[in-house]
């Protein structure tokens, strides 16, 4: 069996953590039972018992298990993560996670500068050779991966943005950092497979369902100044969206006016 992936970029910890989450989940091990000692877990992952230790450390500051002095590590809850995300206005995958009392962690895969791909530098309204930074972020909830991200920002406007911090919300740094008013974003979402990279990142069987959006938000001044590609767990994910008032087009009268006389 094996737990560990060493091709997967996402650290070896976060991917035990992942695996230990996914049996308490599925009721391979239930609430109050007790784990593997730390030597057996080690050994069938594969690893060397401090990386063990972590993904254990990490589980135990979720509230997923707890350690009992002289007896052993034990499941302490197994609630699943349902989360969602509102289509209304701009927000941050940490505000979601706020909202419904879930730890938000981000890891940066990579962060560099790259000339534009050419989709990139049309969304951007970049010229010829155009640069961008591009910043791959997995995000997780409770140490589960849920979102993988690609942000991609014009340099000329955010040069230095990768030597800040960027496992907190983008959104907050550009606005923050780069005086930059967030004002709309237009945001298309389709189904999809998730690829074998994505999905590995994910720990789920290449062409599991998944979900995709390209976002592209706008300043105050109607110029693009991001494009994101937000890749979903079609499992753990759901979007909402608000919507008006039904109004009939044309000349039809509109049955919910309340300026309709009856």
């Amino acid at each position: 069996m094996r737990v560990v992936d060493a091709t997967n970029p996402m650290p070896k910890y976060l991917q035990i953590s992942t695996w230990l989450r996914e049996l308490i989940r599925s009721g391979r091990y239930k609430s109050g039972e007790k784990l593997p000692s730390e030597v057996e877990l080690a050994k069938m992952c594969q690893v060397h018992r401090n990386t063990l230790r972590q993904a254990i450390a990490d589980l135990i500051s979720q509230g997923v298990l707890r350690k009992e002095k002289g007896f052993g590590t034990f499941v302490a809850s197994a609630a699943p993560v349902a989360v969602k995300h509102r289509l209304k206005q701009i927000s941050s995958f940490k505000d979601d996670l706020s909202e419904i009392g879930i730890k938000e962690k981000t890891v940066i895969l990579k962060a560099e500068v790259i000339e534009s791909p050419a989709l990139v530098a049309e969304r951007l309204v970049l010229g010829p050779g155009g640069r961008v930074v591009v910043v791959r972020r997995l995000r997780t909830g409770d140490g589960i991966p849920l979102i993988y991200e690609e942000s991609y920002l014009p340099y000329g406007m955010f040069r230095g943005i990768i030597d800040l911090d960027l496992t907190g919300s983008m959104y907050k740094i550009i606005s923050n950092q780069y005086k930059t008013v967030l004002e709309r974003s237009e945001q298309a979402i389709m189904s999809i497979n998730l690829n074998k990279k994505i999905a590995r990142l994910f720990t789920l069987p290449e062409n599991a369902a998944g979900l995709f959006m390209e976002s592209v938000t706008y300043n105050d001044r109607n110029i693009p100044i991001e494009v994101l590609y937000s890749y979903y767990r079609g499992d753990k994910y759901r979007f909402e969206i608000e919507l008006g008032r039904y109004r009939l087009n044309g000349n039809g009268l509109n049955l919910f006016s309340e300026d309709l006389k009856i």
